[in-house]
């Protein structure tokens, strides 16, 4: 192996995010998807540019595109977690708030990752250890901070917890509306910004186990020394699913406090 696996993933980022840029503002051809998600000409050629890099580095890894599937050999355990273009309705719409996530799963582990921004140019990336952002070739450590109040909220379907939580039930909360300001994006990039202090937190329900969506900002927060778990407060992937990822202890409990409201009055709260 001649190149080491997070700079891999930093450059199959780079080439599916250089792809994307070169699409930007173009007429888009459509492909329609299920429950009236599309994929864009851009989203299958960033896929293919990634995976082309991937391909010449690593012939024999497994590959899990959003837009191809998982292809290569089976009995491998090593796969790669492609999104091409995360953000796909507002780049369509001519919206810069997309990115471009690649993760190295081993097994259930996930060992490097990488989130590019087309536009900015920066890659926010993790080797397992810490996580960094690449700006012209330079690395800087992230370091997560609360100091902005800030906290994304995904709001887009299935919400399998409605029941027990919704977004839009948060957003309207007085406490949550006092202590924090919410933002909606509509992009996993919004997951690296909690890493590099940009947010104070991200909140999304939904199953994440093996998503090309999350994995690498999970990946990222988690080695930026951010909190991580459910929407429930216990690990990831278990229990009611979901994610909070927090820049500190103070802004995870106050938000799983918050979310802990939103339960209908049908459903216990837990102690």
């Amino acid at each position: 192996m001649s190149i080491s696996d997070h700079a891999l993933a930093i450059e199959a980022a780079q080439a599916g995010a250089a792809t994307v840029r070169s699409h930007y503002g173009s007429a888009l051809a459509r492909f329609d998807k299920v429950g009236g998600d599309f994929a864009t000409i851009a989203d299958l050629e960033a896929e293919k540019a990634i995976i082309d890099v991937l391909r010449a580095a690593r012939p024999d890894d497994v590959v899990l595109g959003e837009e191809g599937g998982r292809t290569g050999p089976a009995g491998n355990d090593r796969t790669w977690l492609v999104d091409p273009l995360c953000g796909t309705l507002n780049f369509a719409v001519r919206n810069m708030l997309v990115s471009v996530n690649v993760a190295l799963q081993i097994g259930t582990a996930t060992i490097v990752a990488a989130s590019a921004d087309p536009f900015t140019g920066e890659v926010f990336w993790t080797d397992g250890d810490a996580a960094y952002l690449r700006t012209g070739g330079t690395d800087a450590q992230l370091v997560p901070s609360a100091e902005s109040h800030l906290v994304d909220v995904n709001l887009d379907p299935p919400f399998p917890n409605r029941n027990s939580f919704l977004a839009a039930r948060l957003l309207a909360d007085d406490d949550f509306i006092h202590r924090f300001r919410p933002r909606v994006v509509s992009t996993t990039l919004a997951v690296a910004w909690v890493a590099a202090g940009r947010r104070a937190a991200y909140v999304t329900d939904g199953h994440l186990r093996d998503s090309v969506h999350f994995t690498a900002g999970i990946a990222l927060c988690q080695a930026a020394g951010c909190v991580v778990t459910g929407i429930d407060g216990k690990p990831l992937h278990t229990g009611a699913g979901g994610l909070v990822a927090a820049a500190d202890s103070q802004t995870h409990i106050a938000l799983l406090a918050l979310i802990r409201k939103q339960r209908l009055p049908s459903e216990p709260v837990s102690a």
